[in-house]
């Protein structure tokens, strides 16, 4: 096949290439980084090796038509992604404040990217090809492919395909339907059925659907508006059907047409994944971009290993786009990976991480696909965990101690957040990572430490975040070395008052402890927390006190950023060591 550094974003690259005319445009709201972190370079490449010329039109300047055609019309269709994150999420703080950095752009410079990216870059290949098929995908795509609440227009919006006039939306991360909608789209089959997309049918097609039993309806567009709950019953139905064995296609009406979407994809094999990653990326940034971008260099010597995410985090909105199936790459496959990044300039010797949604998840496994198949449950892990799912670690160990060994590898560390849960029940694991992978700080997410809170997070209690703690020292100790545990709160959660918060406070103070990240809560479209913020409620429809304005929201973000006496990073003292026993009353050292 004939090697290509890059996919070409210009004429002068297509005419290197031999190429008169491009099979398929893809545009997208990031930089161009030919990396597999980067889901328009996954697709931009596979796309490539089964024989289609494919070229990238990055951070189009979007007031003209004209930064869409400099490499003519493409033959069969355009793929449509705002970027590695939603777009709104990228522009906007909490506060609804413009973002000062772009962590996707060259130099971090912000406002290279509209608002609604997929709404706005769709709207502007129609007027740039007329008639071209339009295809939508990536992150934001997932998150917007149903009726869902904007948090940052305070309303409702559709699904995505309604404003944008898309002819198709590929939802989840896209190896399997993206070759298939590309397949059909050359032999002008319909794209109707295809796994992972979804469809806007009009009247007369939306009349002679018949649904059956492999389809369940949600909420209409009209009962949405009319009724703020039922954008919590759709987000439970939404939730209930993600199962890639046995979710069901989803309906939803908008006044006489349907929104079609076909049942999740099925997950990809491990040989699949591998497959996936040995593509032949170039591992760096398009030679066009003279400046940094933030974002690779958080990356460029990270090895991506898992797919999918096993907690159902009610404020995440990952299992909304990879699921909770979780996929992982083999040891030979991320070995080979070490290998190529170890020869690039860039490489120093240190791998910053092996990893995906969490840092201990590689090789987690289900038993029993059958069981899998009839489960409705949101999460694997909580409120107990699956007795069907199981991640023991020891295939993460064999991994680490493969890559530590290679004589290109000085250090190898493991900065993907690790989910306190399974650590406790991973003690063999949990030595390795804090004697071999600490790069000085390791990152835990209690994210709260209140168990109302807790449990409408869909997080694990405090105890396990204290069991975690306390451990980590000890065995920090043990083996000499001196680092410490950078925890992730939230404030500002459905539920979460400034009386919850001072749970949260108060430990930090006990502590002396001021964290180094406070985030506060954005109600990300189509997950469980959304839905919560805009109707008020919890799942169970209890009313719960919801913070909105940013008055009102300020209040719990000073609790978590206010220093207190000898912050544990402020210089290289531990705090004392103060764990809460279960009556919630202080121990003393």
């Amino acid at each position: 096949m004939q090697k290509v550094d890059f996919l070409p974003m210009s004429r002068t690259e297509m005419k290197r290439l031999g190429w008169e005319e491009l099979d398929i445009l893809l545009i997208t709201g990031d930089c161009y980084v030919d990396h597999p972190s980067y889901g328009v370079s996954i697709v931009g490449r596979q796309l490539l090796s089964l024989g289609y010329r494919v070229g990238i039109v990055a951070q189009p300047d979007w007031k003209t038509v004209d930064s869409l055609t400099v490499m003519g019309r493409p033959r069969l269709a355009c793929g449509v992604t705002s970027g590695n994150m939603d777009s709104m999420v990228n522009l906007y703080t909490a506060g609804r404040r413009l973002r000062r950095e772009d962590a996707f752009s060259e130099n971090g410079v912000p406002g290279r990217r509209p608002p609604h990216a997929l709404i706005v870059y769709a709207q502007l290949a129609k007027r740039a090809f007329p008639g071209l098929p339009i295809t939508l995908g990536g992150v934001g795509a997932s998150l917007r492919r149903v009726a869902h609440y904007d948090y940052w227009q305070d309303k409702l919006r559709p699904g995505v395909l309604v404003d944008s006039k898309a002819d198709i939306l590929c939802y989840g991360m896209g190896e399997k339907p993206m070759p298939e909608i590309f397949r059909r789209l050359d032999r002008r089959e319909p794209l109707r059925g295809i796994r992972g997309t979804a469809v806007l049918l009009g009247k007369k097609e939306a009349e002679a659907f018949q649904p059956g039993d492999a389809y369940l309806e949600l909420p209409s567009w009209e009962e949405m508006l009319a009724d703020k709950d039922a954008l919590m019953t759709s987000t439970k139905l939404v939730e209930r059907e993600m199962n890639p064995f046995g979710g069901r296609g989803l309906l939803q009406r908008y006044g006489d047409r349907l929104l079609v979407i076909e049942p999740p994809p099925l997950p990809l094999t491990r040989e699949e994944l591998d497959a996936v990653h040995d593509l032949a990326y170039s591992g760096v940034p398009h030679p066009s971009y003279q400046g940094r971008i933030p974002a690779f260099e958080t990356i460029k010597d990270s090895i991506p290993a898992v797919r999918g995410c096993p907690g159902g985090c009610a404020f995440c909105g990952l299992v909304a786009h990879q699921g909770r199936y979780v996929m992982s790459r083999s040891c030979e496959s991320i070995r080979k990976e070490a290998k190529r990044l170890s020869a690039r300039p860039h490489f120093r010797g240190t791998i910053s991480d092996i990893g995906g949604a969490a840092g201990n998840i590689f090789g987690s496994h289900i038993l029993d696909t059958a069981k899998c198949a009839v489960c409705k449950r949101s999460s694997c892990l909580v409120p107990v965990p699956c007795k069907n799912f199981q991640c023991d670690g020891k295939e993460l160990i064999e991994l680490l101690r493969c890559i530590r060994s290679m004589p290109e590898v000085k250090h190898l560390y493991i900065n993907s957040g690790i989910r306190l849960d399974l650590a406790l029940k991973q003690p063999e694991l949990l030595r390795e990572l804090i004697r071999h992978h600490v790069s000085g700080h390791l990152k835990a997410a209690p994210e709260h430490l209140h168990p109302k809170v807790l449990e409408l997070m869909r997080k694990s209690t405090a105890e396990e975040f204290y069991e975690f703690r306390r451990i980590f020292e000890e065995e920090s100790a043990k083996c000499g070395k001196e680092q410490y545990i950078i925890p992730l709160f939230i404030s500002n959660f459905p539920g979460s008052t400034k009386k919850e918060m001072a749970v949260v406070d108060q430990y930090l103070a006990d502590n002396n402890w001021s964290p180094q990240q406070v985030q506060d809560y954005i109600p990300l479209p189509m997950t469980m927390g959304a839905a919560m913020y805009y109707t008020g409620k919890a799942p169970d429809g209890t009313p719960i006190a919801v913070n909105r304005g940013l008055k009102e929201r300020r209040v719990q973000i000073a609790m978590l950023k206010r220093k207190r006496g000898k912050a544990e990073y402020d210089r290289k003292g531990a705090p004392p060591k103060k764990f809460p026993n279960r009556s919630g009353r202080n121990k003393k050292s």
